[in-house]
């Protein structure tokens, strides 16, 4: 295949999870991460940071399957997580427990936090140890 003749400018503008309604997955992440909602179809919702940078976005799959953490033969295995840093693991768990998450009961790191959001995706909180 021959190259382009000038370099393709690419921006990286989102990460879209798939859910059994797209709003509702949508709403739950605004409220989380206290993002705004940038662009609504009636089965698209699209979330950006303040100040600009990648966003998360929704679409509506009827048949979604929900990932299975951890993973196990035969079920439906992860494509993807989310990491989210913060200050403080304890105050981020309070705030992630309140929007609707589940604390995954497999939890392998003392300085991160596995949860399960409404549609069953993965997610991290994390601390930075490193400092």
């Amino acid at each position: 295949m021959p190259e382009p003749t000038a370099p393709l400018r690419t921006t990286f503008t989102a990460v879209v999870l798939d859910a059994p309604d797209a709003t509702a997955l949508a709403d739950f992440y605004r409220r989380l991460l206290g993002w705004e909602v940038t662009a609504r179809e009636p089965d698209w919702v699209k979330l950006n940071p303040p100040g600009g940078g990648t966003g998360l976005s929704f679409q509506t799959e009827p048949l979604y399957t929900p990932p299975t953490w951890p993973s196990a033969p035969a079920a439906q295995q992860m494509m993807l997580h989310l990491d989210f840093e913060v200050t403080d693991l304890s105050a981020g768990t309070a705030t992630a427990l309140a929007c609707g998450a589940t604390l995954a009961a497999y939890q392998p790191e003392d300085d991160t936090r596995i949860f399960l959001d409404p549609a069953g995706h993965p997610f991290c909180l994390w601390v930075r140890t490193d400092v």
